[in-house]
């Protein structure tokens, strides 16, 4: 186990701590729709385009791992056969995330629904996480990743 695994569940995790799966589903969803207008009024550039991308691609990926949690077969791979076309348009890719978003929600009901709060996943470069440290890394990279539009 990689010494940062832990540290990783308890950071990734602390903002979700104590809310059943269906209150941070919809945590996710207004944070959804805060990064929706926020790629609304991004210019559209090759570099915001890119990190649209790279952020639709990798919520795909992780719901692909959040869905083992369910019984589905655990795929080890990497996110970019989950990103959207390199040739996608600002509006295809806004489009995308949202779509994306919504069915990361959904999912996070399916997850809760099933009682896989406790189920551990592996992550390529972090560790094992669990389920509640997945949905935390997925908010909070989109969120990260979208102070880097210009």
């Amino acid at each position: 186990m990689p010494i940062f695994e832990p540290v990783a569940n308890f950071a990734l995790a602390r903002s979700t701590r104590n809310q059943p799966l269906d209150q941070i589903a919809d945590s996710m969803a207004a944070a959804g729709q805060t990064l929706e207008l926020i790629f609304g009024a991004a210019a559209d550039s090759d570099h915001n385009r890119r990190l649209i991308n790279h952020i639709v691609g990798i919520e795909r990926w992780g719901q692909q791992r959040l869905r083992a949690a369910l019984g589905e077969p655990l795929v080890i791979d990497e996110y970019d056969g989950y990103r959207p076309p390199r040739a996608a348009t600002l509006p295809e890719l806004q489009a995308d995330f949202a779509a994306t978003r919504r069915d990361t929600v959904a999912l996070t009901c399916e997850l809760g629904a099933a009682g896989a709060e406790a189920v551990r996943l592996p992550h390529n470069q972090i560790g094992n996480l669990s389920v509640r440290s997945w949905l935390g890394y997925l908010n909070i990279h989109a969120n990260w990743e979208a102070k880097k539009l210009k």
